[in-house]
């Protein structure tokens, strides 16, 4: 599996060093909070889950999570049909601070639809955060508190990031050669 990578882009070590800058500026951010706020973080499924792993274990704060699983990429595509939501989203966000947890923002389609779904349900605040952007304009022009890295616009594995479900529990991100695809 290993040497279906072309090009490693993001070194595990550079994850794990932004990721702790990542999540001391998000503490930072919710330390601001009142002591009895509620946290509640909405992970986007499946690819953040490895980011959100590693990032909650960094955030000293009492957090709730509430899952929200979206599909974008079916099988080998590499191109996004478009998000559509699996399931129910959290009901309970009223008055909650809620921050989204996705993996890339890439069209920012998907991004732009739970926001606009869990602005609904009133939550005192909302940000999001993204492991990766990429840098086309839909997904700079897309409102995202915390990025990790900006990325080319370029198809990624690695990290959570799949290609027809595999590749997730690669720990570096990097970009498939053309054999593997």
């Amino acid at each position: 599996m290993l040497t279906d990578i072309e090009t490693v882009l993001i070194p595990r070590q550079r994850i794990a060093h932004r990721l702790k800058e990542l999540s001391a500026q998000i503490a930072r951010d919710l330390d601001d909070l009142p002591d009895e706020a509620e946290i509640v973080l909405v992970p986007i499924l499946t690819g953040s889950i490895i980011f959100l792993a590693d990032l909650i274990r960094q955030l000293p704060q009492k957090i709730r999570i509430e899952v929200v699983t979206v599909a974008g990429y079916p099988g080998k595509s590499m191109t996004s049909r478009g998000p559509q939501i699996i399931g129910a989203l959290p009901d309970d966000l009223k008055d909650k601070h809620v921050l989204i947890v996705d993996d890339i923002l890439d069209s920012g389609g998907t991004l732009r639809l739970i926001r606009e779904k869990l602005a609904s349900r009133q939550p005192k605040s909302l940000r999001a955060c993204v492991l990766l952007r990429k840098q086309r304009q839909s997904a700079l022009d897309t409102p995202c508190e915390y990025v990790g890295f900006d990325i080319p616009d370029v198809f990624v594995v690695g990290y959570g990031l799949d290609y027809n479900n595999y590749y997730r529990n690669l720990p570096d991100i990097g970009t498939l050669r053309k054999e593997a695809l």
